[in-house]
């Protein structure tokens, strides 16, 4: 009996957290049934707003079908194949790079007041605009591409990463150091998990621009990738494909910075405890 008693709870916990994900599973799958039914009416009475017309923007069942035609073609597999490794080649140097660079201007006065003047005058500058400069610095348009889209990246991470860093109650450190910790230990046990979930943010959102400026450099500049697939239907008005190529890096936007996340919360799970109710 005691041991039925003791599984109750635990039982009772799963079952309330199974209803919940259902509900939300539900709720995600209705907001966008809804969209695509505005979507469909739109496009199919040919609605014009004045400002914005549907009247050349494909219907869901055409685009379905362009879809389909796309997977069943050998050239699917050469565009995510390009487009994934420029983004994640990218992005692991941006991480690198972005992470390193924000812990140490984040904890050093003497690196934020000589590193961080030159960055904040190149984070405005668009992807758009480093497009000519990259072609003419690097001798391939693959190497071009991953750097428009590791600059894209970077400074999410980047400014995220500081934020983190100088956020940290100070009272940890000095708690830490009046415990005997060395300059490592605090470095590994307070300043990293305290600044971690800043770093996820930037990571995720940095994840998010990557593709944003890639799919602006394929349009330039490639000749395989899901950005490229998207400007060439446009250029032969192969309108049904735009469509397609649109939500192919809605998709996979969406899964790689889930994926970001997901790794954060794996790593982080001192953080569940402030999940949303």
């Amino acid at each position: 009996m005691s041991s039925l008693t003791e599984t109750a709870p635990v039982y009772t916990e799963r079952v309330r957290l199974l209803r919940l994900g259902s509900t939300r599973l539900l709720l995600h799958a209705s907001s966008i049934a809804v969209c695509i039914l505005a979507w469909h009416l739109a496009s199919t009475s040919q609605a014009d707003l004045g400002v914005v017309t549907f009247r050349n923007v494909p219907a869901p069942l055409e685009v379905l079908a362009a879809g389909w035609e796309l997977f069943r073609s050998q050239a699917l597999l050469s565009h995510l194949t390009a487009s994934l490794s420029r983004v994640f080649c990218g992005f692991l140097i941006a991480a690198i790079a972005g992470v390193a660079l924000g812990l140490v201007i984040g904890r050093l006065r003497v690196a934020e007041d000589t590193l961080l003047p030159p960055l904040e005058i190149l984070r405005p500058i668009p992807a758009v605009a480093w497009i000519p400069l990259s072609i003419l610095m690097f001798p391939s348009s693959e190497l071009s591409m991953i750097f428009i889209t590791f600059t894209g990246a970077l400074f999410p991470i980047l400014l995220n990463t500081i934020h983190g860093v100088e956020t940290i109650d100070a009272r940890l450190i000095a708690s830490a150091r009046s415990l005997g910790s060395g300059p490592v230990a605090i470095f590994t046990e307070v300043i990293l998990p305290a600044a971690a979930p800043s770093i996820f943010t930037g990571l995720s959102i940095g994840m998010g621009t990557a593709w944003f400026c890639l799919v602006t450099a394929e349009m330039i500049s490639g000749q395989f990738g899901i950005g490229y697939y998207t400007w060439a239907s446009y250029t032969i008005q192969n309108y049904a494909d735009i469509v397609v190529g649109m939500l192919l890096i809605g998709l996979l936007g969406m899964g790689s910075s889930m994926a970001v996340r997901k790794l954060g919360n794996a790593l982080m799970p001192w953080q569940a405890s402030g999940a949303k109710k």
